[in-house]
C-alpha cells in the first residue's frame, strides 16, 4: 500500500471550522517519538471535556506524553486508577504507531478492545486514528472505522465523518469520499459549509471537469455559499484545460457582487480575458469593476500590464502605471517586469527611464505581491524569471529595483552582441587555401 504523507499545511483549511489541532509531545512505550495528529472536538463537548482547546489554525501533528491526561482519549476512565491510565495511554499510542507504520491488523486488534470494552473513545482518539490511516495509504480501513462507529450514540460522529472525507479527498479517493457523505446525510447529520466546500475543492482537485460541475451544483442546490478556496480551485482547474470563458460563466454565476473575497472574482474576470488579449472586453469588464465599487488592487492592475506589455500597448501601459501611482498601488516585480519586457522586446532601452519615472519605489528591495493565479494562466516575463535567478544566486546582495534593472539591460546586451557577431561568422565566406 502506497504511504500518503500528510504534512501539517496538507490539511485544509476548511477543517478549521469543524475540528481543530493543538500541539504538545508524544512519547511511545519504546521511548521514540512517535508523531500523531490528535484533533479536539467541537465546542458543544467543552462540558464533557474542559482541557478541550480551540486554536484558530491547524498548528501540526500533535504528539502526546504520559502526563497527558487521559480522558482526552476516553471519556469513561477513573483518572484515580493511575495503571490504568498509563495502560491505555501506551495502548493508544501504540496503536496509532501501528496504524501509521501500516501494521493494520495490529493497530486493528488494538482499536477493538477499545472500541468494544466498557471505554467509550473520544474524537481525539478516533480522528488519530483515522489520519494515521491516511498517512499509510489505508484508506478503506478508515471506512471500517465509519461503519463500526455508524451505530454507536456518539455525539462526535459528524467531526469523525468530516475529518474522514477530509482524508479521502486528500488521497484523492473520490469515491470513498462520495460514500462518506452520502452516509453522513443519509444519518441526518448536517454538513456544514467547510465540509460542503472541502467537497467540491477535492473534486477540483483530482476529479474531471465535468464531475467538479456536478459537485459545484450539489453545493448550490443546498443552499451553501463556495467560498475563497473553493472559488480558487474550480478556477484553477478551468485554467488547466485553457476553458476560460467556462472560468467567465462560473465567476458570473457565483455572483461578482459578492465582498467577502475581496476582489478575487473581478481579477479572475479580468483574467480570463486578458490571456486571450480580448483588449475591448478587458477595459469594459475593468470600468464594471470601478463601476460596481470595487478598487483594484496590484494584482487587478499586474493583469491588464501584462496583456499590455504582451500587446506593445504602450500608451495604455503608461495610463496604468499612472492610474497605479494615483491610487497608491506600489509597483512589485511583475509590473516593473511589464515595463522592461515592452520595452525590450521593440529595442527601446534607451527609453525605459520616462516609464521608470513613474515608479516609486525603484530604490527599495524588489518582491512579488501578485497572485499567484496570474502566473498559472499568463506565465511569467523573461525579467521576471531573470530577476528571481539572480536574487536566488545571491541573497546577501542588496538588491533594488534600479540594480536587477541595470544588470539584465547589461546580460541582454551582451547577448545582443553575440548574436550579431554568431550571424556574421556564419555569413562570412569561407577561404579556400
Amino acid at each position: 500500500m502506497r504511504a500518503l504523507h500528510l504534512p501539517p499545511e496538507s490539511l485544509p483549511p476548511w477543517l478549521h471550522g469543524s475540528v481543530k489541532l493543538s500541539h504538545s509531545n508524544v512519547v511511545s512505550t519504546q521511548n521514540k517519538p512517535i508523531p500523531t495528529l490528535v484533533l479536539a472536538g467541537k465546542k458543544q463537548h467543552q462540558k464533557e471535556d474542559p482541557v478541550f482547546t480551540y486554536p484558530t489554525k491547524p498548528l501540526g501533528f500533535k504528539h502526546m506524553t504520559h502526563s497527558t491526561p487521559i480522558h482526552l482519549y476516553l471519556h469513561d476512565m477513573r483518572p484515580e486508577n493511575d495503571l490504568s491510565l498509563k495502560k491505555y495511554a501506551n495502548s493508544a499510542v501504540d496503536m496509532i504507531s501501528l496504524a501509521e507504520n501500516g501494521c493494520v491488523q495490529d493497530a486493528e486488534s488494538l482499536w477493538n478492545e477499545f472500541l468494544y470494552s466498557s471505554l467509550r473513545p473520544s474524537i481525539h482518539l478516533v480522528s488519530s486514528l483515522v489520519i494515521a490511516y491516511a498517512k499509510s495509504g489505508n484508506f478503506n480501513q478508515i471506512s471500517r472505522v465509519l461503519s463500526q462507529i455508524r451505530g454507536r450514540d456518539f455525539s462526535w460522529l459528524p467531526q469523525a465523518y468530516s475529518l474522514s472525507i477530509s482524508c479521502f479527498g486528500i488521497g484523492g479517493r473520490l469515491d470513498l469520499m462520495e460514500n462518506a457523505l452520502n452516509e453522513m446525510v443519509s444519518l441526518g447529520f448536517r454538513v456544514d459549509s467547510a465540509t460542503a466546500n472541502a467537497y467540491v475543492v477535492y473534486y477540483s482537485k483530482y476529479g474531471s471537469l465535468a464531475e467538479m460541475e456536478a459537485a459545484y451544483g450539489r453545493l448550490k442546490r443546498s443552499r451553501i455559499l463556495i467560498e475563497e478556496e473553493g472559488i480558487r480551485a474550480m478556477s484553477f482547474a478551468y485554467m488547466k484545460e485553457k476553458k476560460f470563458y467556462k472560468l467567465g460563466e462560473f465567476l458570473r454565476n457565483v455572483g461578482l457582487g459578492r465582498r467577502n473575497v475581496g476582489n478575487l472574482l473581478w481579477n479572475l474576470l479580468l483574467l480570463s480575458y486578458a490571456v486571450n488579449f480580448k483588449m475591448k472586453s478587458l477595459q469594459r469588464e475593468f470600468l464594471g469593476m470601478l463601476g460596481a465599487g470595487f478598487r483594484p488592487d496590484l494584482t487587478s492592475f499586474n493583469i491588464r500590464a501584462l496583456a499590455f506589455s504582451k500587446m506593445n500597448l504602450f500608451w495604455d501601459l503608461h495610463l496604468s502605471l499612472e492610474h497605479m501611482r494615483h491610487d497608491n498601488v506600489v509597483p512589485d516585480l511583475v509590473t516593473y517586469g511589464c515595463v522592461v519586457d515592452a520595452y525590450m522586446a521593440k529595442r527601446m532601452g534607451r527609453n525605459l527611464d520616462f516609464a521608470l519615472k513613474k515608479m516609486v519605489n525603484l530604490d527599495e528591495y524588489p518582491s512579488v505581491a501578485t497572485d499567484s493565479f496570474v502566473f498559472e494562466a499568463m506565465g511569467k516575463g523573461d525579467f521576471h524569471l531573470a530577476s528571481e535567478a539572480f536574487l536566488e544566486f545571491n541573497e546577501h546582495k542588496k538588491w533594488t529595483y534600479r540594480k536587477l534593472i541595470e544588470i539584465y539591460l547589461k546580460k541582454r546586451h551582451r547577448r545582443w552582441i553575440f548574436g550579431i557577431m554568431h550571424k556574421r561568422s556564419k555569413n562570412k565566406p569561407v577561404l579556400e587555401c
